[in-house]
């Protein structure tokens, strides 16, 4: 009884402080929270979570305030997920269904994350290695020069243009399709790759090779794997003077790209939100900042990873939901692309 009350004490000390900004005093959590017990018995349950680690006083005559231990036992022992309200579920299909291609999904995807969250949020691009090969077009712009689409699972859409030594005429154009999409149509980019490159002919070093070429390089590109959309940035300006000693390695961290995939992480599987709290993250100059990711992808496939980024003291029942709910969403669009 006494572990379970001591809990809900820090339970409350963590909404509060996340609610208000202020340290949390006794008697207000008394008065707010409806305790049961006396404040005498709240300011011993208090010392016992401040000698444990969960919470401490920022100065002598304060209440107390959550620690990143404080968070982490919060975040995995007493939040629940906060279920969306019907209008923000509304709101979220509404927004992310008038998407026309994976760019606007993407774009679209950081705009309702970063307004339903109040942080910044992070969108990754589906990354290529993990896809698989929806089909290949190849439209004939001029009698020697091809424009050849490739059009994958996660909806990614890469094209380049191809010079051909020699004429194609409408039926050569025709056989070349089907035979590609029969080598790599359904197959990861792995196999898809050696399928293509086994469909050229023995000796053939021209329209098949030079096609295949161009094709297993928009595959193989994977600096189109490193690319994030980040939006949201200017929520950091309402957390004033208690965040901004982390602000500027946050900004300078939002230019670096390949600092946000570390911070994002592996993709999750399974709708699984994962939580990093301080200096649990990988860079010591943002220990002052949390970060929630999850991943998403078609057919619960996790392709890439979306989430937030803010600092530790925010609402992470309401967050790890939004993201949640977000990831859902755009894996759907994506299943039915």
């Amino acid at each position: 009884m006494q572990e379970e009350r001591r809990l809900e004490v820090l339970r409350a000390i963590v909404e509060d402080y996340v609610a208000t900004e202020e340290p949390v005093g006794s008697k207000a959590l008394v008065e707010r929270h409806g305790l049961g017990v006396s404040p005498a018995t709240v300011r011993n349950d208090m010392a016992a979570l401040e000698d444990e680690g969960y919470i401490t006083q920022p100065h002598t005559s304060a209440g107390r305030v959550p620690t990143d231990k404080g968070y982490r036992l919060f975040v995995d022992r007493l939040t629940t997920v906060k279920p969306m309200s019907a209008p923000e579920k509304r709101a979220i299909a509404t927004f992310l269904d008038g998407a026309v291609d994976l760019d606007d999904v993407v774009g679209r995807s950081v705009r309702v994350l970063s307004q339903l969250t109040r942080q910044v949020a992070m969108v990754q691009y589906p990354t290529l290695s993990r896809s698989t090969v929806r089909h290949i077009e190849m439209v004939a712009l001029a009698p020697s020069r091809l424009l050849v689409v490739l059009i994958l699972s996660t909806g990614r859409v890469e094209q380049r243009i191809v010079e051909l030594a020699t004429d194609l005429t409408d039926l050569a154009l025709s056989d070349l399709r089907t035979r590609l999409n029969a080598a790599a149509a359904g197959e990861v980019i792995a196999d898809a790759v050696t399928a293509l490159r086994a469909a050229v002919p023995p000796g053939d070093g021209g329209t098949t090779a030079a096609v295949v070429d161009v094709l297993v390089d928009a595959m193989i590109d994977q600096r189109s794997d490193e690319r994030i959309v980040v939006g949201g940035a200017a929520n950091l300006a309402r957390y004033g003077d208690s965040f901004d000693s982390a602000v500027r390695p946050l900004l300078e961290a939002l230019e670096e790209h390949v600092v946000l995939l570390k911070l994002l992480g592996e993709a999750s599987t399974g709708g699984a939100v994962t939580v990093t709290i301080g200096a649990e993250g990988p860079y010591e100059q943002l220990a002052a900042t949390s970060v929630v990711t999850t991943g998403y992808g078609p057919k619960d496939e996790a392709v890439a990873t979306l989430g937030i980024v803010g600092p530790t003291r925010m609402d992470y029942p309401g967050t790890m939901a939004a993201v949640r709910a977000v990831a859902r969403y755009v894996s759907r669009i994506l299943d039915e692309a």
